[in-house]
């Protein structure tokens, strides 16, 4: 029923965190494939992953109606790996926003 817990995501954020393409791919803020003679290029919907200030070691952004807009990421935050399981967001940039403020608050914390 596609029911995944923010555990389970934990556990599959983890698990792709060690799959150096997926790495790569999912921090991409973008990608170009060719299909025959056509270039699809395909753009990264994380802003984070262009921010400087990020160590995202893998994202994946997503939205289905049972679950909203979601973003799950693996990264590093003061040295330490974190997973930010986030469901459900109000609007549109709001996952994004809501990372941010998880990151500040930890940062805040170790100050």
């Amino acid at each position: 029923g596609n029911l995944p817990s923010p555990f389970d995501l934990c556990k599959l954020v983890t698990a792709a965190s060690k799959n150096e393409a997926i790495q790569e791919y999912s921090t991409d803020d973008a990608h170009v494939v060719q299909v025959g003679n056509l270039l699809l290029e395909y753009r990264n919907t994380d802003s984070l992953v262009e921010n400087p200030a990020w160590d995202i070691v893998v994202q994946k952004t997503g939205y289905i109606a049972a679950a909203g807009r979601c973003l799950v990421l693996n990264t590093v935050i003061e040295g330490r790996a974190v997973v930010i399981i986030l469901l459900n967001s109000f609007g549109k940039y709001t996952r994004t926003a809501d990372a941010k403020r998880v990151k500040t608050w930890m940062e805040s914390a170790f100050d």
